[in-house]
């Protein structure tokens, strides 16, 4: 899909879709006001005629030219009189625009929503959005079909029109936003659509040295069995011990600023098929657990994303890969495993494996002294009883980092819900035999899962996501949502900005610094004894 801004008066297009906004009668939108007026009032009287009522999400498609602007006019409600548009009812209003430009099988349309005022956005703001929600609508997903039944984008061409008083520099800066976005939001939904026997531990562990070959600011390691024995990550091998695939640990690093600022670790869930082990889990839909690796897929798409914005951070993914399976070697109920912190943990149940992978990979990430810690993981079932599909669980023991994710999750559209975290769950992981039980009972399933990483997690600045409610979709529309690499990318803009804030300041006392004599110790001079720290981890 070519998506391109322009200055050029939308009614001139002469060819595709025009695309535009419609308020309760008929008001508020510079573009729908001019069609209207180019055609001597045919467009109110069609709309009268047809009895649409502009509500946000509502589309109306008229197939044919309107004062021959456009071979065809598609009308999408924005509700009200145009007042009091927030960010959610404008990501509404893209959605259904694009849901509806793919269902008519357009192939290049004029967009001119970006002109619709909304609360809090800005045009570059809100052509990044357009431009999330046109690929949403048009990704498809097509790896193992025939090629007769492959189709290719149907929307070939998009010119986003740029609206009086909007600078088209910042309108191009939404769309390299936007489709940076899309592109990483579209390689984890891949990798989660992949089956199992395709999309292996080896296979994330290819896509990862893929991604660095493609970005020079990108870097792969991949830490082979043997290395994670060296490491003893014992509760990490202890579920990749049924299965024939090995395990890998991935880890992808975006260098994007000195290599004296720490950086922000993201750790992704990965396992690539969880029939649950020993404690194995019922047949029916058990093929859906093919999405049990969806958080490594979502750190993967945000370090893609990351790379194309070139963002001033650096940036670890950590992928604990492997798959959960029965066999001859796999870890029973009952069975204690120590892990890289040194903690024993007792197994009561082998399909409560994510947190064993988890802990290990927390554990390690620790030793790169991280600016903050992020882990990602279709935990629990327990989660989507409590959250549905529409937030993802939220839960931190650092409460400005709880706050920017937050946030994140409401600017992006890929909503958060923040959890309990208090010391009295914890009670109920306690063990006779080990330190901490692997699952803490039939209650408060997803705090309880969260409570026993923050053990592992203590004196970092840690959140974690429980996304099982939110990764996927069954039914009819089954398949990964790729979520939440929107409230992920959404998180590391938002720090990314704060930095750029920051450096004239820094810059400043620096200066001062040397005008008095004194030397100034920067953040990043306190940082610096991370890096032999960082090494002596690459090189075990």
């Amino acid at each position: 899909m070519e998506i391109k801004s322009t200055p050029a008066n939308p009614l001139r297009s002469r060819k595709g879709c025009l695309v535009i906004g419609s308020h309760e009668r008929q008001q508020g939108t510079e573009t729908l006001s001019a069609l209207d007026g180019a055609g001597n009032g045919e467009l109110e009287r069609i709309l009268r005629r047809s009895g649409f009522r502009p509500e946000i999400g509502k589309t109306l498609h008229i197939h044919s030219s309107i004062g021959g602007a456009s071979d065809s006019v598609l009308v999408v409600g924005c509700g009200g009189d145009g007042d009091g548009i927030g960010p959610a009812d404008f990501r509404r209003i893209c959605a259904a625009a694009a849901r509806a430009l793919k269902g008519a099988g357009v192939q290049s349309a004029a967009w001119c929503l970006s002109e619709i005022e909304v609360d809090g956005l800005d045009a570059a703001a809100r052509t990044c959005v357009a431009i999330e929600e046109l690929d949403i609508a048009d990704y498809r997903y097509e790896h193992t079909l025939a090629k007769t039944r492959r189709r290719y984008s149907t929307i070939k061409r998009i010119d986003i029109h740029v609206p009086s008083g909007a600078k088209r520099g910042r309108i191009d800066e939404g769309i390299a936003t936007g489709q940076a976005i899309a592109a990483g939001r579209t390689l984890a939904r891949d990798l989660g659509n992949l089956p199992g026997n395709i999309c292996t531990p080896e296979y994330l562990a290819t896509t990862a040295r893929d991604l660095a070959k493609r970005h020079p600011k990108v870097h792969a390691r991949i830490l082979d069995e043997a290395r994670i024995e060296r490491l003893k990550m014992n509760a990490f091998l202890a579920v990749a011990r049924g299965s024939r695939e090995a395990p890998r640990f991935v880890v992808l690093e975006y260098r994007g600023a000195s290599a004296s600022k720490a950086p922000i670790a993201l750790i992704g869930k990965g396992i690539t098929f969880d029939s649950g082990g020993i404690s194995i889990k019922p047949a029916g839909a058990m093929d859906e657990m093919k999405f049990d690796m969806c958080g490594a897929a979502s750190v993967i798409g945000t370090i893609e994303a990351c790379a194309r914005l070139s963002l001033p951070l650096n940036i670890v993914a950590i992928v604990p890969a492997c798959e959960n399976l029965p066999g001859g070697k796999a870890i029973k109920p009952g069975d204690i495993v120590t892990s890289m912190s040194g903690r024993t943990v007792e197994i009561l149940n082998t399909d409560a494996e994510g947190r064993l992978i988890l802990c290990d990979a927390i554990t390690w990430a620790k030793s790169l002294e991280p600016e903050v810690i992020i882990d990602v993981a279709t935990l629990t079932g327990a989660c989507v009883v409590a959250l549905g599909a529409h937030a993802s669980g939220l839960f931190s023991n650092h409460q400005p980092l709880a706050d920017a994710l937050l946030r994140a999750g409401q600017d992006s559209g890929d909503r958060a819900w923040q959890m309990p975290l208090w010391p009295e769950y914890e009670k109920q992981l306690k063990s006779r035999f080990a330190d901490v039980a692997n699952i803490g009972g039939s209650k408060a399933g997803a705090v309880t899962a969260a409570s026993f990483l923050s053990i592992f997690a203590r004196q970092e600045r840690w959140a974690h996501l429980d996304i099982a409610g939110t990764a996927w979709k069954s039914g009819k529309e089954k398949g990964a949502t790729g979520r939440p690499v929107g409230l992920l990318c959404r998180y590391l803009i938002d720090r990314a900005c704060q930095v750029r804030n920051q450096a004239p300041k820094a810059r400043s006392e620096a200066a001062k610094g040397e005008k008095s004599g004194k030397r100034v110790v920067t953040t990043a001079a306190k940082r610096k004894s991370a890096s032999s720290k960082h090494k002596a981890a690459k090189d075990a």
